[in-house]
């Protein structure tokens, strides 16, 4: 799939589509405003791409301590001052895409 495949499913799509791993999966709930079912695919990943979408969400949701830690689960640096959310969802999801 591609970036922008999953950007169309996002917009037409009442689901996931399937084969979607469970990071881009959390994407997709986070891009429809489902947050919490998002947070859930997260933390059932637990490898580092997991610790990094859920780093990005809690990061979203303001909680920026527990982000912190999180991002430090993935090996990932918390984002420079200035990196929007959507600018890390996409960097996230192109990372995720291959």
């Amino acid at each position: 799939m591609s970036f922008a495949e999953l950007q169309q499913s996002i917009a037409r799509g009442a689901t996931p589509p399937e084969g979607l791993s469970l990071c881009l999966q959390a994407l997709w709930h986070d891009a429809r405003g489902d947050w919490d079912r998002a947070h859930t695919c997260a933390q059932d990943e637990p490898g580092r791409n997991g610790s990094w979408v859920h780093a990005y969400l809690h990061r979203k949701e303001g909680d920026l301590g527990n982000a912190g830690y999180w991002y430090g689960r993935a090996g990932r640096p918390v984002p420079a001052r200035g990196v929007t959310l959507e600018v890390e969802w996409a960097e996230l999801a192109k990372a995720l895409l291959g």
